[in-house]
């Protein structure tokens, strides 16, 4: 049952949360946690995407200028590693690997690769996007779990209170509103609390994730240019 400080009635959602049950307070400390955890997140995320938008400009704008591909090799090299440097290595040199000489300024004629070849480096390619993909969604769905999971557990300190609400109203014998009142408000500051944690997560969740997605676009429009590049310098 919520306990009156001095008699008086709490008034705030602080005073509600002072003179709370042990179990609300239980609640409000997990939810504390979960939204401590989950702005770490959202700011880590924020950053690296950021920074991710960055090199990517930087990356598109020396190979806009390269005229070939030897070229925009060179300007990628001076390039801070990025998921747009790791795709253009990754391809690069599994072409190399396949075709000894391929990526010389003359590349030697009749080495054209076979289709089965050629099928492997597109292979590599769309590996190699997976991967980055996974490695921009790293930690992402803890934001989904706890935008769906925080209004749950609001929603048990609720029950709890209004339960240890009744309780107290029983043994009391006393059922006017100035009884219940208290007790109810109490028990709703954790769905408060829960709602409060899920909003800006789910939020996140859905920004990050188009943001993620968005980015993997760009990776495979690359992988696709990169082969068309290779074929328009008879390197293929």
């Amino acid at each position: 049952m919520l306990m009156q400080v001095g008699g008086a009635v709490p008034t705030t959602e602080l005073e509600l949360i002072a003179v709370s049950s042990f179990a609300t307070k239980i609640v409000l400390g997990v939810l504390v946690v979960f939204s401590a955890v989950s702005w770490f997140l959202i700011f880590a995320k924020l950053w690296q995407f950021r920074r991710i938008r960055r090199a990517s400009d930087a990356f598109f704008d020396a190979t806009e200028h390269a005229t070939r591909l030897e070229d925009a090799r060179a300007a990628v090299d001076q390039l801070p590693a990025s998921p747009f440097t790791r795709l253009f290595a990754e391809g690069i040199n599994f072409f190399a690997e396949i075709r000894p000489g391929g990526l010389a300024k003359a590349p030697v004629e009749g080495g054209t690769l076979t289709p089965t070849q050629l099928e492997a480096l597109r292979m590599v390619l769309d590996t190699q996007v997976d991967a980055e993909h996974d490695q921009l969604g790293r930690y992402i769905p803890w934001l989904a779990t706890f935008g769906s999971v925080s209004p749950l557990i609001g929603l048990l300190g609720t029950v709890l209170g209004v339960m240890d609400a009744f309780i107290g109203i029983s043994v009391g014998g006393s059922g006017n509103i100035s009884a219940v009142a208290p007790g109810v408000a109490e028990a709703l500051v954790t769905t408060v609390a829960g709602l409060a944690v899920a909003i800006p997560a789910v939020i996140a969740y859905n920004i990050f994730t188009a943001r993620q997605n968005f980015v993997a676009a760009e990776l495979e429009g690359f992988g696709r240019e990169l082969i068309v590049t290779l074929a328009r310098e008879g390197r293929l």
